[in-house]
């Protein structure tokens, strides 16, 4: 059974506020039980003090109307310190059956006028309930939003830090440094743009002799792509390709992302565009990376478009920044 809503919170609604004075007298026989009925709602006595004192003074000046219209008024202006008191009253009401201890001439008046304040707070709360999920919606867009936007600050905060490394390896001069440096920062980049990332690792033989050295691992929309990553001073050849190819090819996942400093000799770009029926190779160029961090546009939606040119096109090289 309902307790009543919200706008207990502040007072009783003029609807229900007359509904309550008509009602609770009718379900009290003498004035001495509408006084039990309102203590048992955990009315304090101060409420009824000069009450029971005019009834003492004069028993027929006090109706048991006048009582219960006195007494719902001191709640109402009491505000939230009487909200439970309030609250316990009107349930007291809606859970009235009993209605045989009621005069036989209020029962049936009596019955009618619960069942109506029972009707109008269902439908107070049902308006309640509404607001509160309609309140509990904004709160929860809201919060969503600021976590967006907290997650865009740390995210463009992130691309800053990571912007900044890739300008300071055109500064270094040691080949071994900065090819291990690049490896860390293009990971951070795929990372914070939500690509998942397995970094450089190897796989040895047996007798632990290192076979096979990977740069890193990244899945974008499900599949796996085999990353290498290289900064020479001439642009990328048949040879490095082909080690790359051979690699992927060594692989259920066939798929395969080059990143070159230097750029693809013809040959090497035209030797992967010929195996793109066996294979899906993709390559690029750090300056495209660096040119994206500049532009602020998405890593992902950059290599999506370089897969569908490799795919659609049977393109490996596409061009996709301009």
């Amino acid at each position: 059974m309902s307790t009543f809503g919200s706008d207990a919170s502040y007072h009783y609604p003029p609807e229900l506020f007359q509904l309550l004075v008509d009602t609770i007298p009718r379900l009290c026989r003498s004035k001495r039980d509408v006084f039990l009925f309102l203590r048992g709602a955990g009315v304090p006595e101060n409420m009824v003090t000069e009450l029971r004192a005019e009834l003492a003074n004069d028993r027929d000046s006090v109706s048991k109307f006048h009582i219960v219209r006195t007494v719902l008024g001191h709640l109402n202006e009491a505000g939230d310190t009487m909200l439970r008191q309030r609250r316990e009253l009107v349930k007291r009401v809606v859970q009235f059956e009993d209605f045989s201890t009621c005069w036989p001439s209020d029962r049936l008046e009596a019955q009618g006028l619960v069942a109506e304040v029972r009707r109008v707070v269902n439908v107070k709360d049902s308006f309640t309930r509404i607001q509160q999920e309609r309140d509990a919606e904004v709160r929860q867009r809201r919060e969503a939003e600021r976590n967006e936007m907290e997650a865009l600050r740390e995210r463009r905060s992130s691309l800053e830090g990571i912007k900044q490394d890739f300008n300071r390896l055109f500064a270094m001069v040691n080949p071994q440094e900065r090819g291990s440096t690049l490896e860390g920062v293009l990971n951070r980049l795929f990372a914070a743009s939500g690509i998942l990332v397995r970094e450089a690792f190897t796989r040895s033989s047996e007798s632990g002799r290192v076979i096979e050295q990977i740069d890193g691992v990244i899945e974008l929309d499900g599949d796996l792509y085999l990353v290498e990553m290289k900064w020479h001073q001439e642009p990328i050849g048949v040879p490095e390709v082909s080690q790359h190819l051979f690699r992927v090819f060594n692989r259920s996942e066939k798929r395969g992302i080059y990143i070159s400093y230097s750029g693809y000799t013809a040959p090497a770009i035209s030797i992967c565009r010929e195996q793109l029926n066996n294979a899906v190779i993709v390559l690029c160029t750090l300056q495209e990376f660096v040119l994206l961090l500049e532009r602020e546009d998405d890593l992902r939606e950059f290599l999506k478009a370089k897969v569908r040119g490799s795919i659609l096109d049977k393109e490996p090289f596409t061009q996709v920044l301009s």
